[in-house]
């Protein structure tokens, strides 16, 4: 498959690998109470995910500029399926463990992967396009994910395994569409000798100072989804008494289907100003999450969820366009991945850090530092954006909310080494 159609076949693929990785989220306080573990073993199963994706960008985050697109999507599908497996298995705190972990190794494996494929395969004419197909396919899965579990859970038989099965039973035709999908790379690695595996996050010295702010609002844009898809439902169920694993998906589920359609609403913002709105509209953000809590008002809650996903959305998607637009084509998964370690760092750190912090003080509390943190990432962010701003506008050529080319060598030319591993050499 070739043109839109291969492009949204792979946008479909994105799309179903993260409603596997939401899955869980409705279904936490169901596994707290059947194991009876504390609020920090409940961060522990969901950092592990984070664990999962970070080790593979870490190590094959440049792997599909290598290898090819369709030659990395594909085992990322194999090991989603492996971890719906463990879910079917006999529930145990280690079997989730080892699910969760697998499917981190999963997502972080496709979703640079994905994301750089769909660049590639969108037209050049309308290339600021497929940021937001990969935000929107990113956003639909997310939202799917919990209304799915959350409904199965609440009114169909079995709710800790029904799930799954459906679900792997989308992944066969998946894999046998992706198989089908043309490969954008013209001169893959062959043999496995050749192939360099080093944990490298990598950003080329010429590229530093635009990767900053949209490295710095993708860690505080998923500071509150970490929390979102970690934590909410646990609000939900422990401080406002709302203990429907329907309603919990739908909350959840709310926040991304705002943020898929803002997505869409907003596709005219330049990167930079969707950036900062996300960033400003942050801080009421956080603000209205922390007085839900503190007033266990349910309606609050369901405002703020529905900013979170405007916020979120325009976050996003102006941080990863920026990426994108920067990003050399020859390497364009690498620095990807080198942004989502930002993003997943984002998601997992503060939520842990809440874990630790109630063992010592209210989660009211916790969670209220969590808030002042995220904010103060939030306006370094915007400080680092405008300063950057001004820059350009004193004397580059180049604004990040413009399209920019999609490889820069010219002002920015990467290492010896880079050069000729992306030459004819490899």
């Amino acid at each position: 498959m070739t043109g839109a159609a291969g492009l949204w076949t792979v946008a479909a693929e994105l799309g179903l690998m993260f409603i596997g990785s939401a899955l869980p989220t409705p279904l936490y306080p169901i596994y707290q109470r059947q194991f009876q573990f504390s609020e920090l073993v409940l961060t522990l199963l969901f950092a592990v995910y984070v664990v999962g994706a970070s080790i593979a960008l870490l190590l094959f985050g440049r792997l599909s500029d290598q290898i090819g697109r369709r030659r990395t999507m594909l085992p990322a599908i194999v090991i989603t399926a492996i971890s719906t497996v463990a879910f079917l298995m006999p529930v145990s705190l280690a079997v989730l463990f080892v699910g969760r972990l697998l499917s981190g190794l999963a997502i972080g494996l496709a979703t640079g992967t994905a994301t750089a494929w769909i660049a590639e395969l969108e037209p050049r004419e309308h290339r600021g396009r497929a940021t937001l197909i990969a935000v929107g396919a990113n956003m639909v899965g997310l939202a799917i994910g919990p209304v799915l579990s959350g409904f199965l859970a609440r009114y169909a038989p079995d709710p800790l395994r029904l799930v799954y099965a459906i679900y792997l039973g989308m992944l066969l035709p998946a894999a046998l569409a992706a198989a089908k999908v043309q490969e954008t790379i013209r001169h893959p690695v062959r043999r496995a000798g050749d192939l360099d595996l080093w944990p490298r996050l990598w950003v080329p010295a010429g590229l530093c100072q635009q990767f900053v702010a949209p490295a710095a609002t993708a860690f505080a844009i998923f500071a509150l989804l970490g929390f979102a898809t970690a934590l909410v439902p646990s609000v939900m169920a422990h401080d406002l008494r709302q203990s429907s694993e329907a309603v919990a998906g739908l909350v959840v589920a709310e926040l991304f289907l705002l943020g898929a359609v803002t997505t869409v609403l907003c596709a005219g913002l330049t990167s930079r100003a969707a950036m900062l709105s996300g960033l400003i509209l942050l801080l009421p953000t956080l603000g209205l999450l922390v007085l839900a809590e503190a007033e266990r008002s349910m309606p609050i809650l369901i405002v703020d969820s529905a900013l979170a996903g405007i916020t979120a959305a325009l976050g996003y998607r102006g941080s990863l366009q920026v990426v994108n637009e920067i990003a050399p084509a020859e390497a364009r998964a690498e620095l990807v991945s080198s942004y989502l370690v930002a993003c997943y760092a984002g998601i997992s750190l503060p939520v842990i850090g809440i874990a630790l912090i109630s063992h010592w003080v209210t989660s009211f509390v916790a969670d209220l530092v969590f808030a002042v943190v995220v904010a103060i990432a939030a306006m370094a962010a915007i400080a680092v954006g405008l300063r950057y701003a001004k820059a350009l506008r004193g004397g580059s050529r180049k604004t990040l909310g413009r399209s920019a080319p999609l490889h820069p060598n010219a002002r920015h030319p990467i290492s010896r080494l880079d050069r000729w591993r992306t030459s004819g050499n490899e």
